[in-house]
């Protein structure tokens, strides 16, 4: 998009932990911003109480944040009485975003959609490599070696007809949906009590009940937000309900899994993790995850790092603009929709 001469210019801070400012925005990225901004000193802040941060609070009409940004609560929002809109580059707006912003009716946007396109493509590698357990396979072959009988192991090693459970449909839900859909590599099942049937039937995928599809999953991948009512949706029941040697992928958040319940069944064999999120995380240095062969864990990458943040910068910027031109907002963020989603 290309910003008209006449276009106003809103003033603008940033406000992000300083180590993520310079992964976020490169010389491309700060041009962009000096031509749809008015900026000031400093440019960027991490703390919102010293004099300098609240002299620039007190004239700026737009925040533009990520991760590290300080909760904007009533005492921030008074030291910002020309704020009209926070404009997030990064996914979960929860960590800084009160009540109080709601409250005033200040524009929110999100760039979790940018975000959800790596972890959605970490998630499809995850899912293409469970149906013939590579990852586990990989492992057992710095003992076994030559020896190849422990290929036959870990249950049936195809691709073919397979069954992926989906526990949301979130916005990377929605894009491993349409991503399998679209290589035609196994059937999806979709369980989230919010999302509409015809939408994930429309999506090639087919609406089912937690209770019935868990036994029919050859793979079950988490992608539902971290609320109160999905704490620990994931517990010793609902492990058990898995068919024998299918594998869990949890991309989203630590919490929808009971840690414990979890290390029990993978230490019995039967079930497979690949977990790039935990709970704690990281988990404790004496946690049996570690030691089992039939469990891959990664640490919290399958989010956007380096590069890839910049796609997120490029979703806050666009939103910048329209909000400068005074068009709607592509990914608002509502008191009501933040109460579902991540």
């Amino acid at each position: 998009m290309t910003l008209p001469e006449r276009r106003r210019r809103p003033d603008t801070l940033l406000v992000m932990d300083a180590g993520w400012l310079g992964t976020l925005f490169g010389e491309a990225e700060l041009a962009r911003l000096g031509e749809l901004a008015t900026l000031g000193e400093p440019l960027a802040a991490h703390e919102l109480s010293s004099p300098a941060a609240r002299r620039r609070l007190a004239t700026a009409e737009v925040l533009l944040t990520s991760w590290g940004c300080p909760r904007l609560d009533t005492e921030v929002l008074a030291a910002a009485p020309r704020l009209r809109a926070v404009l997030h580059a990064a996914g979960t707006v929860r960590p800084h975003v009160t009540d109080a912003v709601f409250d005033r009716g200040i524009l929110v946007t999100t760039a979790a959609a940018a975000n959800a396109e790596p972890v959605a493509q970490y998630t499809l590698a995850a899912v293409l490599w469970a149906f013939k357990k590579v990852p586990f396979l990989a492992a057992e072959a710095r003992r076994f070696r030559t020896d190849w009988s422990y290929r036959d192991t870990h249950g049936e090693l195809s691709g073919r007809d397979r069954t992926v459970v989906l526990v949301g449909f979130s916005r990377v839900g929605r894009r491993v949906t349409e991503l399998l859909v679209r290589l035609d590599v196994a059937r999806v099942l979709v369980v989230d009590p919010v999302a509409e049937p015809a939408a994930i039937r429309a999506a090639g995928a087919e609406p089912a009940t937690l209770a019935d599809a868990l036994p029919r999953a050859d793979v079950l991948s988490l992608h539902a937000p971290a609320l109160p009512e999905t704490r620990h949706l994931i517990g010793a029941a609902e492990l058990a309900a898995l068919p024998p040697e299918s594998v869990l992928i949890n991309t989203a958040r630590g919490a929808l899994v009971d840690t414990a319940a979890l290390e029990h069944a993978c230490a019995a064999g039967a079930l497979h993790a690949i977990l790039d999120v935990t709970e704690p995380e990281p988990l404790p240095d004496a946690s049996p995850l570690y030691d089992l062969p039939n469990v891959v864990l990664t640490p919290h990458i399958a989010g956007s790092l380096g590069s890839e943040t910049r796609r997120m910068t490029a979703a806050a910027l666009d939103e910048l603009e329209r909000y400068a031109a005074g068009s709607p907002p592509l990914d608002p963020v509502t008191r009501e929709s933040l109460a579902v989603q991540a």
